[in-house]
């Protein structure tokens, strides 16, 4: 019996490569597509065509459809909700802070327990002998969000993750009309959250939309995509942490970056250019330098500043504790479009 798939091998291209000691260790083979202003396909490397489950890169658009449902959010609220973060005592407490706001408190998440990403985070935790909980798993400013958009609309917060249920039905109808694309297929995130499956072509084109919505839009899904754009732009280090990659590139270059589990990234630039790639390998490592160096192709980013930033994204392949290698783009990756 067939399966439906993400891109085959024979789809997808070099988009990184790995060295250590002049050489090739490791290839990254994928597909990556660039979006402009106007979401139209500007390039396509390997088939951008193919779905891919997009991960935890639909947080935006989950975020989005909780806004325009009438959740109260602040903006450092919305970016926590758009958020994979590290479970630090400050990420914690604004997801609590949505939480208490719908008059709900943390056993209301059905997002399963885990530990802080952050280690300092995770070791004080243990030193207190506390346990591992819900609250601290990096999608639950997400699950806070969709619960909050429950309430607002007097859904029943149980069950709030079924594909059946009114909250869900609504985030596929904005992913259908962000993307402009019917899911392809429909599966479970690693947080139990519905995932849909679109094109990169798709992805990119979304994000494009979210970044030139206006917030004077007459259109709640609109005006909604334009306060996910600022509260992310404002508040980089909510979307995952301090020195993590995502928030670096928000907060460094103003560009939003969003990466999902399973080597999917999507990024989009303050004029409207966006990227979406998946890593076929399920690797993120490569991911952001490809995707910078995309949006840097397109004109969309200063290479300058780039190339200050690149230091600070874990590229280095040491030996022996000592420079040996390091991560670079592949053939595939144009440098200029």
């Amino acid at each position: 019996m067939s399966q439906a798939s993400t891109l085959p091998a024979e789809a997808a291209v070099e988009l990184a490569i790995v060295t250590r000691s002049g050489f090739v260790e490791s290839r990254h083979i994928g597909a990556a597509v660039v979006t402009n202003a106007d979401a139209t396909l500007r390039a396509e490397l390997g088939d951008g065509h193919q779905p891919v489950f997009p991960r935890s890169t639909l947080k935006l658009f989950q975020a989005q459809t909780a806004l325009a449902l009438g959740a109260q959010l602040t903006d450092e609220q919305t970016a926590i909700a758009c958020g994979s973060h590290s479970g630090s005592p400050a990420h914690v407490a604004h997801v609590r802070e949505i939480l208490h706001a719908s008059g709900l408190d943390d056993r209301a998440l059905a997002c399963p327990a885990s530990w802080p990403r952050d280690r300092a985070s995770r070791d004080a935790l243990v030193r207190a002998g506390e346990a591992s909980a819900a609250v601290y798993m990096e999608c639950s400013g997400k699950h806070a969000a969709m619960l909050a958009a429950c309430v607002a609309q007097g859904w029943p917060v149980e069950g709030y993750l079924a594909a059946e249920h009114p909250l869900q039905l609504a985030i596929k109808d904005t992913i259908e009309r962000m993307t402009r694309e019917r899911p392809s297929a429909v599966g479970i995130d690693g947080c139990g959250a519905p995932v849909f499956a679109v094109t990169l072509v798709g992805l990119a084109s979304a994000a494009s939309r979210l970044a030139t919505s206006s917030a004077a839009s007459p259109f709640p899904l609109f005006k909604a995509a334009a306060s996910v754009w600022r509260s992310v732009l404002a508040n980089g280090w909510l979307i995952e942490g301090h020195e993590r990659p995502n928030s670096i590139v928000v907060s460094e270059l103003g560009v939003l970056a969003k990466s999902g589990a399973e080597g999917v990234l999507l990024m989009a630039a303050p004029d409207g250019t966006a990227v979406a790639m998946k890593m076929l390998d399920g690797s993120n490592r490569a991911s952001t330098l490809v995707g910078l160096q995309l949006l840097v192709a397109a004109g969309a980013a200063d290479v300058t500043r780039v190339q200050q930033l690149l230091p600070r994204l874990g590229l280095e392949v040491l030996g022996g504790g000592v420079l040996v290698g390091e991560i670079m783009v592949g053939s595939a990756v144009p440098t200029s479009l």
